[in-house]
């Protein structure tokens, strides 16, 4: 089966109505610009190639997928930040949280939701760089990738969401636990992997996609320690990454001036929204 109709029976498939890419119509975009550029080849411009401006990609592809992945994303980070709350929280808040939350009622259904949620992020991933790449297939160009950069540079690219990492370790623990056999469901294959004493989290999702996830600080140079993912989707340790935004571990990150770089991507206004990683420092501990 073709992975748009595998993408399109999943989507449909869904309890709930998600956002989702919509790959059929993309397509069409796509072939309606091969047509103009094909009825269009005589007019001095490179084979294949879309002018400076074309009214197909710059006015309907592009900021429809940026649309789509906006969506996609923001969905999957407010519903695995819920997700991981109901596992984490305790006493009076945790009881609140179980009540107003309608089929949280056991581990098993938390289980079943994170496996539904690293699914749905991962056949988006798949889904959004198989369109692409097309794209540059058609154009002869590497406009889809330099789209995939832009992405990252906003924030949009699901692979990138610090709550994917923390699905992950939330499998983990879970596995770990004895009261929770059921969870060995959630991944295929999901490990915590040293090599030469470098940590890395990895997880194979489908046949063709694997997550590798380094939790060795870049700043200190050793096992991530009470771990904090900033915007960008680099992990620090939290000492490290108040170090490099120039504030004091009680002020904390949310004070980071917003021109404050992150050391590895370089790019500004990482630090106010950094999640602390707590289900990533559980894993680790027990490690």
């Amino acid at each position: 089966m073709k992975f748009a109709k595998k993408y399109e029976k999943y989507m449909k498939g869904m309890d709930e109505d998600l956002p989702g890419v919509g790959l059929k119509r993309l397509k069409k975009m796509l072939k309606k610009c091969r047509s103009d550029l094909q009825s269009h080849g005589n007019d001095g411009s490179s084979a294949g190639r879309c002018p400076g401006l074309c009214s197909v990609c710059d006015g309907s592809f592009f900021p429809s997928l940026l649309n789509e992945m906006s969506a996609v994303v923001g969905c999957f980070n407010e519903k695995a930040k819920r997700l991981l709350e109901l596992h984490l929280a305790s006493g009076f808040k945790k009881y609140t949280l179980w009540f107003t939350s309608k089929g949280h009622k056991s581990h098993g259904t938390l289980i079943q939701q994170g496996k539904d949620l690293v699914t749905y992020a991962i056949i988006n991933a798949v889904a959004m760089r198989k369109i692409l790449k097309k794209y540059d297939k058609i154009h002869y160009s590497k406009q889809g990738q330099e789209f995939k950069a832009q992405a990252q540079s906003l924030h949009i690219e699901i692979l990138q969401s610090p709550w994917l990492c923390e699905l992950m370790a939330f499998y983990m623990n879970l596995r770990r636990s004895k009261k929770n056999k059921g969870a060995m469901e959630l991944f295929g294959d999901c490990s915590l992997i040293f090599d030469d004493d470098k940590p890395t989290i990895s997880c194979n999702l489908f046949s063709s996609m694997r997550v590798d996830i380094s939790l060795t600080c870049s700043i200190c140079l050793d096992t991530v320690f009470d771990p904090v993912a900033l915007s960008c989707g680099h992990i620090y340790c939290y000492l490290c990454s108040c170090s490099a935004a120039s504030v004091t571990i009680v002020d904390g990150l949310k004070s980071a001036e917003r021109k404050s770089k992150c050391p590895l991507c370089r790019q500004p206004g990482v630090f106010p929204n950094a999640v602390h990683l707590d289900e990533l420092n559980m894993l680790l501990s027990y490690r």
